[in-house]
């Protein structure tokens, strides 16, 4: 009788500790990344406002651009109220000395005394600040104190401008932005921009476009990948040359083949656009990229010329494993080649088609590097995909947090039906095992 030894690991413990590895892989590669947008989602982070280019969780100063500005703002009060006279230098003064007060209260925390010598130390000799002497976090009665006397002293200044009082009044808006960006505050907004989207109905229609490009795009090489790949299987002489052929469509890198599509569409030289004039499939050469329908159907036609051969390598791969003895058998029970496919080939490859449409399924739904470069989701957002989307308001927008709300979106939708192939693809597997 064999016994386990007390200090073994059981079958169980052992098939866990095997695949930790590769579940820490997942944890690290792709979960995190998820779990990172999705909390950026939640704070109002812009890369083109100065106290949003982070998350802050509570009211704070940034030291770099306080101590930096601080002196500016001084100085061009002084400056004014040296060359100004009666009333308005009296009141210049008094501006000068609520700022001076203010930043003495500062100060009196040692923390920040002591940090803002630090940063002008450093800010003199042209070093960067490190990110522990950055950011001071406030309290909420010192936020409300310079943010009120900073508003008491842009009002005072615009005034006085307005009136003519200032030599240069263009001068107190940028000093006054200056000191104002330097005081934060938290960011979180929680939920707002999933809310936001519901409603949007760029989002939807991006939704929309997406979806539709997907079915039509994975439909179309479904169909055109089976007859290749049945063609593929056939033997004929010159068969390995074909097949190196039909992939080279697929290794052509994705924006190489947009920009020669861009080249083809073009509506006064492309060969492509010419063709579908002369055969009387659009009615001008330039409605292929400048018309909503004519630029989805450009789009669609480029994607299924490149991975078309990738949905025949995997079909191909499927039909391979089907024994040849069950269509012998079939053509001695009188099958023609329509009852053989429909009775034979469709059912031994059904788990190799579903595998192959979830791969092409997700990889058509995060399309964009082929839209991007050939229409840029034009015209009119007719071909802006969901990744489109999320790019332009992440990058081109600088809105960070909005752009991470749609990332967590596409996220979402990509889990959705990776849910549902791998329950389709599930049950057809345990029903074949039940089946033998």
């Amino acid at each position: 009788m064999n016994r386990q030894n007390k200090g073994s690991l059981s079958e169980k413990q052992m098939g866990y500790l095997l695949i930790f590895p590769a579940l820490l892989i997942i944890l690290v590669i792709a979960i995190w990344p998820v779990m990172r947008s999705f909390w950026i989602s939640l704070h109002d982070i812009r890369l083109n406002d100065p106290t949003k280019t982070e998350v802050h969780s509570s009211y704070g100063l940034d030291m770099e651009r306080y101590v930096s500005t601080l002196p500016n703002l001084l100085r061009y009060v002084k400056r004014e109220a040296e060359s100004a006279e009666g009333a308005t230098k009296e009141q210049l003064d008094a501006i000068r000395q609520q700022i001076e007060q203010m930043n003495a209260s500062l100060n009196q925390t040692g923390e920040i005394a002591s940090r803002y010598h630090a940063v002008d130390q450093l800010l003199l000799e042209f070093k960067p600040i490190p990110s522990e002497l950055k950011y001071v976090t406030l309290t909420g009665e010192q936020t409300d104190a310079v943010r009120t006397t900073l508003e008491q002293a842009e009002a005072a200044l615009l005034a006085l401008g307005a009136q003519k009082q200032l030599s240069k009044p263009e001068g107190a808006v940028g000093v006054m932005a200056g000191i104002q960006s330097s005081l934060i505050e938290p960011n979180y907004i929680g939920f707002a921009y999933y809310q936001k989207f519901l409603t949007d109905s760029r989002m939807w229609a991006a939704l929309y476009n997406t979806f539709f490009f997907t079915v039509v795009s994975v439909a179309i090489e479904l169909v055109l990948g089976m007859g290749i790949a049945l063609l593929l299987n056939r033997p004929f002489r010159g068969r390995g040359l074909v097949r190196a052929t039909v992939l080279i469509p697929w290794a052509i890198p994705t924006v190489i083949s947009a920009m020669m599509w861009k080249f083809l569409y073009d509506g006064q030289n492309g060969i492509v656009a010419h063709l579908f004039e002369v055969t009387g499939l659009v009615s001008d050469m330039g409605v292929l990229l400048s018309t909503k329908a004519g630029a989805m159907f450009s789009v669609i036609l480029a994607d299924v010329w490149k991975t078309t051969p990738f949905m025949a390598l995997l079909l191909f791969a499927g039909l391979q494993t089907i024994p040849q003895s069950l269509y012998e058998a079939a053509s001695v029970d009188g099958a023609n080649r329509f009852q053989q496919f429909f009775r034979i080939t469709l059912p031994m490859l059904k788990s190799t088609i579903l595998v192959a449409l979830l791969f092409r399924t997700l990889d058509a739904f995060r399309v964009f590097d082929l839209i991007y470069a050939l229409t840029g989701g034009g015209p009119a957002n007719s071909t802006e995909t969901i990744s489109i989307y999320a790019y332009k308001t992440m990058f081109a927008q600088m809105s960070f947090g909005e752009g991470s709300a749609l990332a967590v979106i596409v996220f979402l939708c990509v889990a959705l039906i990776s849910i549902g192939y791998v329950k389709i693809l599930g049950a057809d597997l345990l029903g074949e095992g039940n089946g033998k």
